[in-house]
């Protein structure tokens, strides 16, 4: 009597990489996209940064019959409500980026951010239009909050797509270098103001000067954005919704529903980035734009010491960035970020503690302090993030996850710090917040996944030269960090028997075709696609027991 053949079912498995799928980066325009991107977040933040250090000279102007303590809350505040807006601009641009493109996004982010920072140069005071002056106040900064909504997020994915996979912590880490530049930038030129206007000019006209400079700034940096391209990630994705719409439509249904899709397939990656978008932006708005106020209100320095004191701080942070984010492209994100998070644990005391003593060196000492967790913190988010979602929604989930949480704890930190001394009269009470937040940022690290070294998710290998290429594709199988499951490859049939043999069927063969149409598999796109390049479409795992059959060649199932 004849054994029965083995029953066999037909499955669908991505087909291997090649040497063409891998994207060799373009260096010259790989400089420009990082040019482009540092050169509008570095104003970006200049303009953040300014506001946050011309509180105290902007409260009697705006609000000059109320208390010092009320116009500094109001002004706070206002900073604050540009945080409101960031999660409303989040997901706007952050969907359309997903849809259009990053880099006509960016342009338009960079735009509307230029231009409402310079009408704020141009605003009236409370001497002109009355309580009018602080509504239109805060309706620009809200406006500002909405355009700067979409620029972080969207330069970290832009950037993050544009890097090759070994370098991503490095290059992406010149953002947050050029954010703090801008900060510096930014105390700089007030402190220049103030010791050359004095305060009393500074009040009348000097505050002005700063804001009205981010307009040519402006102008400079949207001439370099313009000048960038579309990220070949973001591209190659494109070219592959066209090839095979059906599949990838299938593969990431979040794209297609917009920002409640993102929410509803990536609700624990979001939750994850918003903790570690909270823990480092507290630590990071306590340095740059409430220790200002700080010395001034509560340690004594007049407006230009509590200024200038943190400008070396600053540059010297800003300088060491780039090493964190090379360090994290060798030992990996998550233990550069549990230093950031543990360090901030231990320093945050000492540090307010050293600036509690009231000399220059010890309130410098202090300011170095904070700024040390800073620099593990911020240098990594911007590669770490974006690796947690896929290029088609890549965009759309960093607007949601970076905004909300900036906006309920980045940006509301000078707010609530200086509220829990008011209230508390204890000036550790900042330390304590910080420590607080990192210990919840600690174990977040925990769910993070890690993604040194390793392709976007939905996105191919991307290396700097074809050698890489080459060593990339050769090793594809042994290699833990190449999984083929997650990248824009058309899919090929397989036979697969009980016993686990497996063999590659025909594009043509009638089994094929039918699971194919059951399983909502473009096989069409498939045959196309290995017609164009005259290559056959083999399977990515080993084919066991059998000879791999080419188009036109029947199986027996």
């Amino acid at each position: 009597m004849t054994a029965p053949s083995p029953t066999r079912r037909v499955v669908f498995r991505k087909r291997r990489l090649r040497v063409d799928d891998v994207n060799v980066v373009d260096q010259p325009m790989l400089k420009k996209a990082i040019g482009g991107t540092i050169v509008g977040n570095t104003m970006e933040w200049f303009d953040v940064g300014v506001f946050g250090y011309l509180i105290t000279t902007m409260g009697p102007v705006f609000l000059p019959e109320a208390d010092p303590s009320v116009q500094t809350l109001f002004l706070l505040g206002t900073f604050a409500a540009t945080f409101i807006a960031r999660p409303a601009g989040g997901v706007f641009f952050g969907w359309l980026g997903d849809k259009i493109g990053r880099q006509r996004v960016l342009a338009a982010t960079l735009i509307m951010m230029a231009a409402s920072t310079f009408a704020l140069g141009l605003l009236p005071g409370y001497a002109q239009i009355g309580v009018w002056a602080a509504v239109l106040l805060v309706a620009i900064k809200l406006v500002q909050g909405f355009s700067t909504g979409g620029e972080y997020a969207g330069a970290t994915t832009f950037v993050s797509e544009y890097a090759a996979d070994k370098r991503r912590g490095f290059l992406a880490s010149f953002l947050d270098m050029g954010s703090y530049l801008g900060f510096a930038l930014g105390a700089a030129l007030v402190s220049v103001l103030q010791l050359t206007l004095g305060q009393e000019a500074m009040e009348a006209y000097g505050w002005r000067i700063p804001f009205l400079i981010a307009g040519p700034l402006g102008l400079v940096a949207i001439w370099f954005r313009l000048k960038i391209e579309e990220s070949p990630t973001f591209q190659a994705a494109l070219d592959a919704q066209e090839q095979a719409g059906k599949e990838l439509a299938a593969n990431d249904e979040a794209a297609a529903k917009g920002p409640i899709g993102i929410v509803r397939s990536y609700w624990r990656e979001l939750l994850v980035a918003m903790v570690l978008v909270a823990a480092a932006n507290t630590v990071g708005y306590a340095l740059t734009s409430y220790m200002p106020t700080y010395l001034t209100v509560s340690k004594g320095y007049d407006e230009v010491h509590g200024t200038l004191l943190t400008i070396p701080v600053l540059v010297v942070m800003s300088l060491c960035i780039p090493l964190t984010g090379k360090l994290s492209d060798r030992i990996g994100r998550r233990p550069v970020l549990w230093i950031g998070a543990v360090s901030t644990i231990v320093l945050a005391v000492p540090a307010f503690a050293l600036i509690g003593i009231g000399s220059v060196a010890a309130t410098v000492a202090g300011l170095a302090l904070v700024a040390f967790p800073v620099t593990f913190y911020v240098a990594n988010l911007a590669s770490a993030l974006p690796a947690q979602f896929p290029t088609a929604s890549r965009y759309g989930a960093m607007g949601i996850a970076y905004n909300v949480a900036v906006a309920v704890f980045g940006g509301t930190t000078p707010f609530i710090i200086d509220a829990l001394i008011q209230a508390t009269g204890d000036d550790m009470a900042p330390a304590y917040y910080l420590m607080g937040t990192s210990v919840v940022g600690a174990a977040a690290i925990w769910f993070l996944r890690e993604s040194a070294q390793r392709p976007l998710p939905g996105s191919l290998p991307s290396v700097d030269t074809p050698a890489e290429a080459a060593e990339v594709v050769a090793a594809q199988d042994e290699d833990p960090r190449i999984d083929l499951t997650h990248m824009p490859l058309p899919e090929v049939p397989l036979a697969v028997t009980d016993d686990g043999d497996e063999l590659q069927l025909a594009l043509d063969h009638p089994a094929a075709v039918e699971a194919a149409e059951r399983e909502g598999v473009d096989l069409q796109a498939t045959a196309l696609e290995a017609q164009a390049c005259g290559k056959e479409p083999i399977a990515s795992g080993p084919v066991s027991g059998q000879t791999p059959v080419v188009a036109g060649v029947g199986a027996a199932l």
